[in-house]
């Protein structure tokens, strides 16, 4: 094939070969890619073909740019970007002025096209990340990606430059996961702004980043992150296996990526847990596991998981375990709140209205007096009309926003009870259920929790209690069942661990749990030293009972009294 001949052609797709049968008559051929098709041939030495063959391939893109110049005033070049990709002060200045200009050396004039290429790059450019390439394939794709290059006629080898620079935004604080204590920093859509976040945190040789491109029309720059020696070797092999087999045209989110990559499809629980948070990714790869990011999305994948984690945060250890182990028992409350409270009043009012307190009992009938529906519809209404608020609520802009959320839960709900829609009581419990759910640090796993309470509710509706209990132990057998990279979901309740479980339903303190997860199977399980002066009592230097508490008046008193409170006088000479 001559460069020549490589046009865009709409109707052109991809064909099987032909000893592949056929497996769906109806299936949709993978799209067209020019750059497949280019042979993996090197550059060639001619530089107006070299120009020619980018110009068939990217010349219709209105911020592809090439130019042609003298480069030391004696040799054809051309430099090419996208305009949209690079930054125009660094090639103007660290490329283009030093080419451009004729050097004073005695060198010059001993050049030949076979050390060009070196004296350009060792005694000419100020720009510092350089590569020379050869390959075509491997010179578009870095094109596309922002790289510039520089050829020069007679010369087999293009010289990379290392120019991109799109715009993005600053570093700011995580929207959806707040902290008190802790860091503010969240991540950005920049892969390696983000990964710097990383290493500014982990100073060590041993983090390893490593990179993939995913996506056939993207080519998306994954990044997997761990730790050499403390992750294990075949979870990172598996994580590699897992994004290699993803094909698709973009990816443009780490949603897409977890999808591809979780064991069970079909549950509404994560069993990978993404964060914006660089402080939560560097705690989860120091226990042995891997974080992926994806380049243009501000988030990160942990894997594996377990369900602990998502209800806990960074502040459960920023602060003393007794504050946060009180703060957790309080959002697992919340969690069970947030899941069977509506159902239990459904079955409460409906089957068993005989377990509550009968003046409570009065109350509920008569707030119920003039609703015409069942509870089981009722709760169902409000449970909507709430979930549908809090999706306008997300949508709109924040101006508006606050305000929607303030008329929703006011107005409606007051004119619901007034209308006889709803009971005030129905109203209550709905409200109760939503600030639960809105205590549970994960997006993902509050959003699995939202969407079962509407089965467990319906099975109350019908069964009363037992439907209640036959749905949890239903929702708590298929989590029994869900693994994570082979990690049980339930780990460490069951199967059981004595060290692990000192950190699922309250936090201890930080001497009680010297090794990593043992699920995760580290190659390295000690995180806490050994060191006897841990374990031994403070040195309390200022102690009164040892130093001394006895007040004097002396002139020359240095105010400075022994362990036996024996006074010392600035006068004496010892």
């Amino acid at each position: 094939m001559s460069w020549s001949t490589i046009r865009r052609s709409p109707k052109r797709r991809y064909s099987k070969p032909k000893d592949q049968p056929a497996t769906d008559s109806n299936e949709k051929n993978i799209p067209h890619q020019l750059v497949e098709e280019l042979p993996k041939d090197q550059l060639g030495e001619n530089l107006d073909e070299t120009i020619e063959l980018l110009k068939n391939l990217l010349g219709k893109n209105v911020d592809f740019f090439y130019r042609q110049f003298q480069m030391y005033g004696k040799y054809r070049a051309a430099i090419v970007y996208f305009s949209s990709l690079v930054d125009k002060n660094v090639i103007n200045n660290e490329i283009m002025r030093p080419l451009m200009h004729v050097p004073i050396s005695t060198k010059l004039d001993k050049l030949s096209l076979l050390n060009i290429k070196d004296f350009m790059l060792n005694e000419t450019i100020f720009h510092c990340e350089t590569k020379a390439e050869n390959h075509i394939e491997k010179i578009v794709k870095a094109l596309l990606s922002g790289e510039t290059f520089v050829f020069i006629d007679g010369v087999t080898t293009g010289i990379q430059f290392a120019v991109k620079n799109v715009e993005k935004r600053s570093i700011s604080q995580p929207e959806t996961e707040q902290v008190i204590l802790g860091p503010r920093e969240g991540y950005i859509e920049s892969l390696w702004t983000n990964v710097a976040l990383l290493r500014n945190r982990l100073k060590t040789a041993d983090f390893r980043v490593e990179t993939m491109e995913i996506g056939r029309l993207s080519k998306s720059t994954t990044a997997i992150c761990y730790l050499e020696g403390i992750a294990t070797e075949e979870l990172v092999k598996e994580v590699k296996d897992r994004l290699r087999k993803i094909d698709i045209d973009a990816v443009l989110d780490v949603g897409y990526i977890e999808q591809f990559i979780e064991d069970n499809h079909m549950s509404p629980f994560p069993q990978i847990q993404s964060t914006e948070r660089p402080d939560k990714t560097v705690g989860n790869i120091l226990e042995g596991r891997v974080a992926i990011l994806l380049d243009g999305s501000p988030f990160a994948l942990i894997a594996p998981v377990v369900f602990n984690q998502f209800y806990q945060t960074l502040e459960d250890y920023s602060s003393r375990f007794l504050m946060g182990s009180f703060v957790r028992l309080a959002r697992m409350v919340a969690l069970v709140f947030s899941l069977i409270f509506p159902s239990l009043y459904v079955s409460f009012i409906s089957f068993n209205p005989e377990l509550l307190p009968t003046e409570f009992a009065v109350a509920v009938a008569g707030g119920r007096a003039g609703v015409p529906f069942p509870a089981v519809i009722e709760v169902l209404m409000i449970e909507v009309a709430m979930e549908i608020l809090r999706e306008a609520t997300v949508r709109l802009p924040k101006q508006v926003g606050g305000a929607l959320s303030i008329v929703g839960v006011l107005v409606i709900g007051q004119a619901a009870v007034e209308a006889g829609i709803a009971s005030p009581i129905t109203v209550v419990v709905i409200a109760m259920t939503t600030i639960g759910s809105f205590a549970t640090p994960a997006y993902d796993a509050a959003f699995a929790l939202r969407m079962l309470r509407f089965p467990i509710v319906i099975m109350a509706g019908f069964f009363g209690l037992y439907g209640v209990v036959i749905g949890v132990i239903f929702i708590f057998n298929h989590m029994l069942s869900l693994k994570s990279f082979g990690v049980p979901y339930m780990s460490p309740v069951t199967p059981g661990n004595f060290q692990g479980l000192k950190d699922v339903i309250v936090r201890s303190p930080f001497s009680w749990m010297p090794k990593r997860p043992a699920m995760l199977h580290p190659q390295n399980s000690e995180r806490l030293g050994k060191k006897e002066e841990v374990k031994k009592a403070p040195n309390n230097t200022l102690d009164p009972i040892k130093v001394g508490n006895e007040k004097w008046e002396e002139e020359k008193s240095s105010g400075i009294s022994t362990r036996d409170n024996s006074h010392s006088s600035s006068d004496d000479p010892n």
